[in-house]
């Protein structure tokens, strides 16, 4: 009788990574229950605003309906942008944390998936992911806007043409789109890794050492040199470009922010490359705090 080995079933890396960020939604449902909601409630309420005279008629809308539009996408974008990088900021504190504080990282680690792809792929989830995410739910949101606003112009004989022809409906997404991936992705990258970094390390209370290190940074600069450089770095991170002459700035969310769209001088600042760099480094400690720590 013949027997024949058998050869073990190779599954690649690509693979692998895939169905752990697959893993992380399902582990991690508020990452897309969360924009969703928020921006049904926003229509909610855009459709409410839409149908009732005395709002009607205070904001104008039949005046101007390009720009009050134009400005009903500027709210719905920052309210689902604000909300859903909270969220996010909260998975990824709780990422490394969670799963050793219910002892569940001993059956993750059982599994044919080494540290390396588990930390990337939970990184992946908000560099790359949820930009992506937070663009489609908000082109939609925009989407059934316009379409609730032309049935309602429609209902009362008004002349919906400027509205279809005059909105910057291309402009806005494109620079929607770039301001997700530029600056929610690859600019706040640094802090996704640091909050990973940190659920890695803590044992207790990882909210606190999120915080504590930079603010005991921030304060002993203070009294050594009476200074505020670090504190000047974080913000400059956080706000999400340089504070001078950038289309990119995150607290500038107006529409001109969103629709002129400079690739080329993004790329060619400094701050970016460094905070990959940082990113990286992050993220490779905290591969081998997940390779080396017990679970709680």
């Amino acid at each position: 009788m013949n027997t024949q080995s058998v050869e073990p079933v190779v599954i690649p890396q690509s693979r692998r990574l895939y169905w752990t960020m697959r893993r992380e939604f399902w582990e991690n449902r508020s990452l897309y229950l969360v924009p969703v909601t928020v921006a049904a409630l926003f229509l909610a309420g855009f459709l409410i605003s839409v149908l009732h005279p005395s709002v009607h008629m205070h904001t104008g809308m039949s005046l101007d309906p390009v720009h009050q539009q134009e400005q009903h996408y500027n709210i719905a974008s920052l309210f689902i942008m604000g909300t859903t990088l909270l969220v996010v900021m909260m998975y990824c504190v709780d990422a490394l944390y969670s799963e050793r504080r219910d002892r569940s990282v001993l059956f993750w680690k059982s599994l044919p998936v080494s540290d390396v792809t588990t930390v990337v792929a939970k990184a992946a989830i908000p560099v790359l992911v949820m930009p992506l995410l937070m663009f489609a739910v908000t082109v939609v949101t925009q989407a059934v806007m316009l379409l609730l606003s032309s049935v309602v112009m429609l209902a009362r004989g008004q002349n919906v043409a400027a509205l279809w022809t005059h909105l910057r409906l291309f402009q806005m997404s494109l620079g929607l789109l770039f301001h997700l991936v530029a600056i929610h992705g690859f600019w706040y990258a640094p802090i996704y890794c640091w909050l990973l970094l940190v659920s890695a390390f803590a044992r207790r209370a990882p909210f606190l050492w999120v915080v504590l290190p930079p603010l005991a940074i921030g304060v002993v600069e203070k009294i050594a040199f009476n200074t505020s450089h670090f504190g000047a770095f974080l913000a400059h991170r956080f706000f999400g470009g340089p504070a001078e002459d950038a289309p990119f700035v995150g607290d500038s969310m107006t529409m001109d922010a969103l629709t002129w769209v400079d690739v080329g001088r993004f790329l060619a600042d400094p701050g970016l490359w460094t905070g990959l760099l940082a990113a990286a480094a992050f993220l490779a400690l905290a591969v081998w705090l997940r390779r080396s720590r017990e679970p709680m």
